[in-house]
C-alpha cells in the first residue's frame, strides 16, 4: 500500500498561500468525510499549522494527482497558484519526512518541540473521524518513539534560540531556584508575555508585571498569579526584586542608574538581574557598572542564541542519522509484512484448490466411483492446477528474456541448488 504525503510549507508558500489551504478544526468533519471518499485512499491524516499544511495518504495505487486535485477542490483554488509551491514525497521519503517533521528538523525555529505536540493531536483527530488505519497508523506511532529517542540521545531541543526563552535561561544558570527568586517584568507585550510563560514553566512564582497601562499590566499577570503595578510604581518596589526582565517601546530608558543604586543600598548590597531585550533600551547601560549589578542585553542574548543554534544545529546531524536509521528499519518491517502477506495469500489460494477438489473427489466416492481412479485423478487434477501459474510465469520470463526474473523463479521453486 504506498505511503504518501502532499503539502506546502514555510519554505516553500507565503503565509498568504498557507492561510488559504490551512484546515481549521471546524472544517476537519467535512475534510475528513470527503478525503476518505477519493478513489484508492485507504487512510489519511491531514496537519494543518501556521507553518504546513500536509496531507499524509496511505492508498491502494498512485493517487497524488488526485489527492492535489481534492486540495485544490476543497479550498476553492486556482491549480496554477498551489502547484508551484506543493512538494510531495513517496514510500521511505515519505516515512523521513514525518520523521523530521514530528523531530522538528524540518520546522521554521530548528529542534522546535510544539510541532511533536501537534502531531500527535492530529493523530488523535484523525482517529476520532475513523480516518486512520493500518500501516499509516503504525507509522504515526513509530515516529512518536522515533521523536522521543531523539530528544533522549541528543540536546537539539535544550538550548534557547528564542530571546524569551533565553532571558529565561539566563535568569535559571544565574539563580539556583526561581521559585525562590522575586521576579518584576516591565512591559505587557508578546515578549513578556513569553518571558512569563518560560519563568512560570520553570517553576518562577514570584513575579509582578509593571506596564505603562496598570490595565494592560492586570491582564497579563492574571495569566500567571503575579502582581500588576505602572512604571511610577517601580522604584518603590525594585528593592524587592531580584530579576529584572523589561521589553517596552519606550524611547527613553525606564530604570536608570540612581533608581538601582538606591535599591542596591536598601537591600544592602544582594545582587541584582538585569535583562534589557528592548531596542531601544529600557535599562541606562551604566547600570552595568555597578557593584553587584549584572546586566544583560538583547545583543548578549542574541550572541548566547547564536552559539546555541550551532548547538542545535550539531546535534540535528545526530537527530538527521537516527531518522535514517528508524526509517530503514520501518521500511524493514514493511517489507517483511508484505512478504507476510504474499505468503498468507498464497496459502489461502492453495488451499482453496485443495479444498475445491477434494470436495470433487469426496462427492465421485460417494457417487460409488472407483477409490484408486479418484486419487489418480485428485493427484493428477491438484498437481496441474497448483503447477499452471509458476509454469506461465517460466515461460513468460523465458520468452522474454527476462533472465534474472527466470533465475529467481527457478531458486523460488526449488529447481537450483543455490
Amino acid at each position: 500500500m504506498p505511503l504518501l504525503v502532499i503539502g506546502i510549507n514555510h519554505n516553500t508558500a507565503p503565509v498568504e498561500l498557507r492561510e488559504k489551504v490551512a484546515f481549521s478544526p471546524d472544517a476537519l468533519d467535512v475534510a475528513y468525510a470527503s478525503l476518505n471518499d477519493v478513489p484508492h485512499v485507504i487512510s489519511a491524516m491531514i496537519l494543518s499549522t501556521c507553518n504546513r499544511t500536509e496531507l499524509y495518504v496511505e492508498s491502494s495505487s498512485e493517487c497524488s494527482d488526485a489527492i492535489i486535485d481534492w486540495l485544490v477542490s476543497f479550498h476553492e483554488l486556482d491549480m496554477s497558484s498551489l502547484l508551484p509551491s506543493l512538494y510531495s514525497y513517496k514510500e521511505d521519503q515519505a516515512i523521513t519526512h514525518l520523521m523530521r517533521v514530528a523531530c522538528g528538523l524540518d520546522s521554521l525555529v530548528l529542534g522546535e518541540p510544539q510541532i511533536l505536540g501537534q502531531v500527535k493531536q492530529v493523530y488523535t483527530q484523525a482517529i476520532e473521524h475513523s480516518a486512520l488505519d493500518g500501516t499509516l497508523d503504525k507509522l504515526l506511532q513509530k515516529t512518536f518513539s522515533v521523536a522521543k529517542r531523539v530528544r533522549t540521545e541528543t540536546e537539539i531541543g535544550s538550548s534557547a534560540v528564542s530571546v524569551a526563552y533565553a532571558a529565561c535561561n539566563l535568569a535559571k544558570h544565574i539563580f539556583e531556584s526561581l521559585a525562590d527568586a522575586s521576579i518584576l517584568l516591565v512591559g505587557a507585550g508578546e515578549t513578556i508575555e513569553l518571558v512569563a510563560k518560560h519563568l512560570h514553566d520553570s517553576g518562577g512564582r514570584k513575579m509582578a508585571v509593571a506596564n505603562r497601562t496598570k490595565e494592560r499590566a492586570q491582564g497579563l499577570a492574571d495569566n500567571f498569579g503575579a502582581r500588576a503595578m505602572s512604571l511610577s510604581d517601580i522604584p518603590n518596589h525594585l528593592m524587592n526584586v531580584d530579576i529584572v526582565i523589561s521589553s517596552t517601546a519606550s524611547q527613553l530608558p525606564i530604570i536608570g542608574k540612581g533608581m538601582v543604586e538606591d535599591a542596591l543600598k536598601a537591600r544592602r548590597h544582594k545582587p541584582m538581574l538585569f535583562i534589557d531585550i528592548a531596542v531601544p533600551r529600557d535599562i541606562e547601560p551604566q547600570v552595568a557598572d555597578l557593584n553587584d549589578a549584572y546586566l544583560y542585553t538583547v545583543d548578549d542574548l542574541q550572541s548566547i542564541i547564536d552559539k546555541n543554534m550551532q548547538q542545535r544545529r550539531t546535534e540535528a546531524v545526530r537527530a538527521e542519522a537516527i531518522v535514517k536509521e528508524e526509517c530503514a528499519a520501518f521500511m524493514e518491517w514493511r517489507h517483511s509484512r508484505i512478504a507476510v502477506d504474499s505468503i498468507r495469500d498464497y496459502r489461502l489460494s492453495a488451499n482453496d484448490v485443495r479444498v475445491e477438489l477434494l470436495a470433487k473427489s469426496l462427492s465421485a466416492l460417494q457417487s460409488g466411483a472407483s477409490p484408486e481412479k479418484v486419487l489418480v485423478e485428485l493427484s493428477n487434477k491438484l498437481t496441474n492446477r497448483l503447477i499452471h501459474e509458476p509454469t506461465k510465469a517460466l515461460q513468460t520470463a523465458a520468452q522474454s528474456q527476462q533472465f534474472d526474473k527466470l533465475g529467481v523463479i527457478r531458486q523460488t521453486l526449488g529447481l537450483d541448488d543455490n
